[in-house]
């Protein structure tokens, strides 16, 4: 190649790079975001693509299918009075989870249920249903409600409410609270939230979507932290009726929510209420009138007696130079009254005796009161005829 034609091919190259640069010089410059200057154009990505959607996952042919590398399983305890209806449904088990290709067993000497992949296995997140199912039956759902959770759409719960209140008597009346008059509560709990809420012992156990899981989890712990579920179940109601109206879709919704604030009142504030009411109770012609224009309340006299009846009560003492006697010990006490010679078995019959005592005394207490119902009241003679010419003489002589 000669001089010539290689400076002539280098002057064309060169006249076609300023040809392309130059409509990129005029171009004006996009200013694009730092965090999106990699991001491209996705023609695939439309708007009626449903990104949420769960895509079912079918079982793979028989030349594609490869087995697990090792084995997964896991052992569930039910209690004893399960037992005869886990037996009854146990081959309904065995082959809804045979289809997903798990094995599970039953071992009703030591109270245990087993599920485990088979080479046959083709799904690893079926394993944790099957476990699922396995508490699900355990803690008292039937059989037929449990197999759902072995869908893709659906998901379980199992809220222990044991450990959240102390007091048996408080946990009973909380957890009743749960299920309200003839079930209405837990009703209405599963028509709101679309899951299926079973109450057992202490735990609650709850099947539905995740969305739906979340808002019973949240109503039955405020239930046993003593916020009552209608509150709850009145937020939800609203939340449903706002979201049928498309023009709030993109708003804040806090300000048709209800907000409920606890009140709590000081000690002082719950003492003038008592008094107030001990007033009424007294008099209950006197009633506080409210001032017109305002809202405050004129003070009566009965009002006032009562608020000024802790500041009578309290007398003045008497100052002595002298300190208070000492209050005796219980050691002093056992030896003042002579238990403290007393042998432990003696003690306890001495104290067994005792207890007895005021139960009998309660016990005859709380009989008569009873007895009261039954008590004739006092009834009054029909007046004879002597008495009648009595009255009669005695009017006439009037």
């Amino acid at each position: 190649m000669s001089v010539a034609e290689s400076s002539t091919k280098a002057s064309k190259g060169k006249k076609g790079k300023n040809d392309v640069a130059a409509p990129v010089e005029e171009a004006e410059e996009v200013v694009v975001n730092k965090n999106k200057r990699h991001r491209k154009e996705k023609p695939w990505d439309t708007d009626d693509i449903d990104h949420w959607k769960i895509e079912p996952m079918t079982a793979p042919g028989a030349d594609t299918h490869r087995p697990f590398l090792e084995e997964s399983s896991f052992a569930l305890l039910f209690p004893k009075y399960r037992e005869p209806y886990l037996r009854s449904v146990w081959s309904l088990i065995t082959t809804s989870l045979d289809a997903l290709g798990l094995a599970c067993e039953l071992d009703l000497i030591q109270g245990r249920m087993t599920v485990k992949t088979t080479r046959k296995t083709w799904d690893p997140y079926a394993v944790l249903k099957g476990r699922d199912l396995l508490k699900l039956l355990a803690r008292g759902v039937a059989a037929p409600q449990a197999l759902k959770v072995l869908q893709d759409d659906v998901a379980c719960d199992v809220i222990k409410i044991g450990g959240l209140v102390r007091n048996k008597e408080r946990f009973v009346k909380r957890r009743q609270r749960i299920v309200g008059p003839n079930g209405s509560t837990l009703k209405a709990i599963e028509l709101l939230t679309d899951c299926y809420v079973l109450v057992q012992g202490n735990t609650v156990s709850a099947m539905g979507s995740f969305k739906g899981l979340k808002e019973v989890r949240r109503i039955v712990v405020d239930c046993m932290n003593n916020i009552h579920p209608i509150y709850r179940i009145k937020e939800l109601m609203i939340r449903r009726e706002l979201a049928k109206d498309p023009k709030l879709a993109n708003e804040s919704w806090d300000r048709f929510l209800p907000k409920f604030q606890k009140k709590h009142l000081k000690t002082s504030e719950k003492t003038a209420r008592k008094n107030a009411a001990l007033a009424r109770a007294e008099n209950p012609n006197d009633i506080p009138v409210a001032a017109t224009g305002t809202g405050a309340e004129v003070p009566t006299a009965a009002a006032s007696a009562a608020a000024a009846a802790p500041a009578a009560a309290k007398k003045k003492k008497v100052y002595t130079p002298f300190p208070p006697a000492p209050v005796m010990s219980k050691l002093d006490q056992q030896l003042a009254s002579g238990e403290y010679f007393l042998k432990p078995k003696e003690r306890e019959a001495a104290a067994r005796r005792e207890k007895e005592d005021k139960q009998a005394e309660v016990a005859k207490e709380r009989r008569a009161v009873r007895e009261e119902a039954f008590i004739a009241p006092p009834e009054t003679a029909a007046p004879t005829i002597a008495e009648k010419k009595k009255r009669k003489r005695a009017a006439k002589d009037v």
